[in-house]
């Protein structure tokens, strides 16, 4: 399979998954890994010799508990695009989101990694770019510029200020230290209005937030 997906015959029932807290993939946003485990090892070099497609989803329950964590109900397909193996036999790899999905059921696998049956086509609107009107960039630039300033972080701002909009809004809420829930928020928005809603939302709360995690609630 290739790289170009339009429509639900594009894409597989059945998704080999990457379990990870606190780590988002959108469409079309970029993600690198840095992969060592040996089960996961073996989940890249199935997904290199297939479609090259993994599901990252995050697991409800925490992984140094559970040997087998239940799963959130959502997660995003990610297409390897990038692949390099290191002298110490890690791979570093990055994902690049296709589509989200629906868990409908988790699936026997012979296999050391975790199998689902995916659903997406609640979700066949990630295959077409975001309708970029409208886009809020003054206001998410100054919740962006009061977030840096309270965490004395800094920007490349020139970046920032020229990124497109879909781009710019995927490195936030990918890159940002967000809760898992509010990760989670993001990702199970219904469209990209909703999503860059939820985005501003969480930086201007961060911003005004005296201390600790940022809530949605």
């Amino acid at each position: 399979m290739g790289g170009n997906y339009h429509a639900l015959a594009d894409l597989p029932t059945t998704l080999d998954i990457f379990p990870l807290t606190g780590i988002l993939l959108l469409p079309r946003g970029q993600l690198p890994l840095n992969v060592f485990e040996p089960r996961y090892l073996a989940l890249v070099d199935a997904a290199l010799s297939g479609t090259r497609l993994i599901g990252l989803i995050q697991p409800t329950q925490h992984e140094d508990k559970f040997l087998k964590p239940a799963l959130s109900a959502i997660g995003c397909a990610g297409r390897i695009t990038s692949y390099r193996e290191t002298d110490d036999g890690r791979y570093l790899i990055t994902l690049t989101g296709v589509c989200r999905f629906r868990v409908t059921e988790e699936l026997a696998s012979p296999e050391p990694f975790r199998r689902v049956s995916a659903d997406f086509a609640p979700f066949l609107g990630d295959l077409v770019t975001a309708d970029e009107n409208d886009f809020p960039r003054d206001r998410l630039l100054t919740a962006l510029k009061d977030y840096l300033s309270r965490r004395e972080l800094k920007a490349d701002w020139k970046s920032v200020i020229s990124a497109p909009p879909e781009t710019l809004v995927n490195a936030l809420a990918m890159l940002c230290p967000f809760e898992p829930a509010e990760k989670q928020a993001l990702l199970e928005a219904p469209g990209w209005a909703e999503r860059v809603d939820i985005l501003v939302t969480l930086l201007e709360m961060a911003s005004a937030a005296p201390a600790g995690p940022i809530s949605l609630n």
